[in-house]
């Protein structure tokens, strides 16, 4: 499903790569997890394969579609969960999703339709004519999911989706998600819940300063790595303890 080529990015004005030399295949209906400390890469590698900023060199394709050739059909085959709230504060649920559906082209009866049943599906009809700024921070993430996903994406990029919500709402998000899976979603997903990404992806690939340091299965990778009991032993024992506060 995405295939990624020697892709590398470094911002002007930066003396590091953000992403150097990165090489990466995903399969179709994966659960493909994105691991790494602060400052790693993940985010600055998802905005490039959502097509949010450019590869300084390198290429990649999703479903056999590229950036150079394909821009308009690639923007409509995925969804994005952003790690801020994408939503309008002094709007409604319904309305923010109701003008989020009509970016994709969607209207009438089956957009009110489609959003009636994910607000349903994740315990938001009740607060469906809220004002989004009236919401908690779990509320708010569920709204941000339902409005990535409207459009039925082939792939589903979520970065940090259960990032500051209660364990009630995390719950619902991951089933939510499998669910999506099930039905033929690909998912990346990043996230620093190491013991959450461990029951949840199929695969994960662990980057630091930019380059990829492993990847596979989380059962595997815990296996392989001596007196690791967990993906987080994995994790610190390939990316170390010190500290990774950036500005």
């Amino acid at each position: 499903m995405i295939n990624i080529e020697q892709i590398s990015k470094k911002y002007k004005g930066a003396e590091n790569y953000s992403v150097s030399n990165l090489d990466l295949f995903i399969t179709e209906k994966e659960i493909f997890g994105l691991l790494g400390p602060n400052g790693a890469g993940k985010t600055t590698l998802i905005s490039i394969l959502c097509s949010l900023i450019k590869p300084t060199s390198g290429s990649f394709s999703i479903d056999g579609l590229t950036y150079q050739k394909n821009k308009n059909q690639l923007k409509q085959l995925i969804g994005i969960v952003p790690q801020e709230y994408a939503l309008y504060p002094s709007l409604t649920a319904f309305e923010n999703l109701k003008y989020f559906g009509s970016m994709y082209g969607l209207k009438g009866k089956y957009l009110d339709a489609k959003i009636n049943n994910a607000l349903e599906h994740l315990g938001l009809a009740a607060f469906a004519h809220k004002k989004i700024d009236t919401f908690s921070g779990g509320m708010k993430r569920r709204v941000n999911l339902i409005a990535s996903i409207l459009h039925n994406p082939k792939v589903l990029f979520l970065d940090e989706p259960t990032v500051g919500v209660d364990v009630q709402s995390k719950n619902v998000i991951i089933e939510f998600l499998k669910q999506l899976n099930n039905n033929g979603t690909t998912i990346i997903y990043t996230s620093h819940h190491l013991n959450e990404a461990e029951t949840f992806c199929t695969r994960v690939a662990i980057i630091d300063h930019g380059k990829l340091i492993i990847k596979g299965e989380p059962k595997e990778l815990v296996k392989d790595s001596e007196g690791s009991h967990n993906l987080e032993d994995v994790f610190i024992s390939l990316t170390g303890k010190a500290l990774r506060d950036h500005a």
